[in-house]
């Protein structure tokens, strides 16, 4: 990695949203370390899209909702000679499957718990402490994908909200623990987004969107996203830390 560049973490960064957002970092000047299950050969289109915007890139394997996956990926920034600046939490799943919040189970429950809630607190406590130990020049910066369904509910698949809504809680903790510290944190909630995890109810959502459940009429992409990261990951706006970022072309906004 590159001394002059900011290294930044990106999780979940194979595809979608994560690929996104490390494509949109590179491009803003960051080297950057993706952590995801599979491995390297997997991440291969990802790795060469990342590199293409003139970073250096490396591939760590690593499940989120395993926490002795963890430490490889802190083995990988203690490897290089620049510390850590900038934190993309956005790995997660979805339901495994939708219906009845009467028929949910405990193993659908924990499946995603353990992924969105448990694995993302305890995976950015550890880089935090690296953090800390490490004090990276410039700007630092943590931030969360989270979602609209931290606040709009959808019961058939209620373990994912309340998994979104945990992790709202537990940023603005996080920006009041980290704030003397001078390390900035944010909450991004997309909507309803492009990527492989709407493409079962793409269908669905083409009619509710010409109808005008979002306000923009249109998908989000995961540029879109990819784009709002890169800037809170400039510094720019680190007195804004704890700050939620709705990006869901106006589908959160509540309408008579």
């Amino acid at each position: 990695m590159s001394a002059e560049r900011p290294l930044a973490i990106v999780t979940g960064a194979k595809r979608g949203i994560g690929l996104a957002i490390a494509t949109a970092l590179a491009r803003a000047g960051h080297d950057l370390l993706i952590a995801d299950l599979g491995s390297e050969a997997e991440a291969a289109h990802a790795l060469a899209n990342v590199a293409g915007e003139g970073a250096n890139v490396a591939f760590v394997p690593f499940d989120l909702s395993d926490q002795s996956s963890h430490e490889a990926v802190l083995d990988a920034i203690r490897a290089r000679s620049t510390p850590i600046s900038c934190l993309i939490n956005n790995a997660g799943r979805g339901a495994v499957k939708r219906g009845d919040l009467l028929d949910l189970t405990v193993e659908s429950f924990d499946a995603v718990l353990d992924t969105n809630l448990r694995g993302t607190v305890f995976f950015t406590q550890a880089i935090v402490r690296e953090m800390l130990a490490n004090r990276a020049p410039g700007p630092r910066t943590i931030v969360t994908i989270g979602s609209v369904s931290a606040t709009l509910s959808s019961p058939e698949r209620l373990e994912y909200c309340m998994s979104k809504a945990a992790l709202a809680s537990f940023s603005k903790g996080l920006a009041l623990r980290l704030a003397d510290e001078a390390i900035a944190v944010f909450e991004v909630r997309p909507g309803i987004i492009r990527t492989g995890m709407t493409a079962g109810v793409a269908d669905r959502y083409d009619t509710l969107i010409a109808d005008g459940l979002v306000p923009m009429r249109r998908w989000g992409e995961p540029e879109d996203i990819g784009t709002i990261v890169a800037d809170l990951a400039s510094g720019r706006f680190a007195f804004a830390t704890g700050s939620v970022i709705n990006a869901d072309g106006g589908l959160s906004i509540g309408r008579l």
